[in-house]
């Protein structure tokens, strides 16, 4: 695919503007791509950019911060923002256009209509954040409607996330490829994720744990460890090493998120974990 020579980033913040410079490309023929975003990027963030490269002539980047998949005590209010700073890294990684768009713009006042997503979003985070998934389906629904991508790539480590847009968007007869990245990783195992940034030093030495104790539940349950045991056993392992709660770390199929027969695991499996450790709530996920 073709792309263009690193440059100042256009930014366009009207779903009109956006819609205008898509048309433009699709005049010339052009295949576009789309990687969502609620901006703080990172290596994470940046490497779904490049894959969108790799399937598009053009890649539009969002940055927008969602208030309606955030609950009322979570940190809408001090999620971390700086435009420019996005702005730079998205350039660079072979970005084409950036839609930054308002709250207003994105939710006019009047607006009622919300996106739900049944089954898939209801357990691991659908249980613990309640209301988060219909705030992402709706606004991934109007990102993905105001883009019009060929393609649009998500991180696999919103694995939970990815299964629900792939189903709304095959229940919806979207016209688009859904595309998952690998997540991205420190050294240590840690996923990268823009609220990694509120882990003090000491926190952050115990972070890669939770990776850690996903991996030794896949291991477990491939050696004929019944499931429950294995699950039961990395919470409290958790625990030991500093994190403060645990939402939940389980094993999952990985296409529908249904739990596991009891017993030992047979076929592909997904081991997802979310835990907080200090003011941070980390998420993983593992499959095999």
């Amino acid at each position: 695919m073709s792309s263009l020579p690193p440059s100042r980033l256009p930014i366009v913040r009207t779903v009109a503007d956006l819609r205008a410079q898509v048309a433009a490309w699709r005049r010339e023929g052009l295949r576009i791509g789309f990687v969502p975003t609620m901006g703080a990027l990172h290596e994470g963030h940046l490497s779904l950019v490049r894959l969108a490269g790799t399937q598009a002539d053009r890649v539009v980047a969002s940055v927008f911060v969602n208030p309606t998949q955030f609950g009322p005590n979570e940190d809408f209010d001090a999620y971390p923002r700086d435009e420019a700073r996005d702005a730079d890294l998205l350039a660079g990684a072979g970005c084409h256009l950036l839609f930054a768009p308002t709250v207003a713009e994105m939710y006019p006042p009047g607006a009622s209509t919300t996106v739900t997503v049944a089954g898939v979003s209801e357990p691991l985070d659908g249980r613990a954040r309640p209301g988060h998934f219909a705030g992402v389906a709706t606004v991934v629904t109007k990102l993905l409607n105001q883009c019009t991508p060929d393609v649009a790539v998500f991180g696999e480590k919103d694995f939970q996330q990815l299964a629900v847009i792939r189903r709304l968007v095959r229940d919806l007869d979207l016209p688009l490829e859904i595309v998952g990245g690998p997540t991205a990783r420190a050294d240590d195992g840690l996923a990268l994720s823009s609220r990694n940034a509120y882990l003090t030093e000491a926190e952050r030495a115990v972070a890669p744990h939770l990776n850690a104790a996903l991996r030794e539940i896949l291991d477990k349950v491939r050696a004929g460890q019944p499931v429950e045991d294995a699950e039961q056993r990395a919470v409290a392992d958790l625990l030991r090493a500093g994190f403060a709660s645990v939402d939940y770390v389980e094993v999952r199929v990985p296409d529908t998120l249904d739990r596991l027969g009891p017993g030992a695991a047979s076929g592909p499996v997904r081991v997802l974990g979310a835990a907080r450790l200090g003011r941070t709530r980390l998420i993983d996920n593992i499959g095999d």
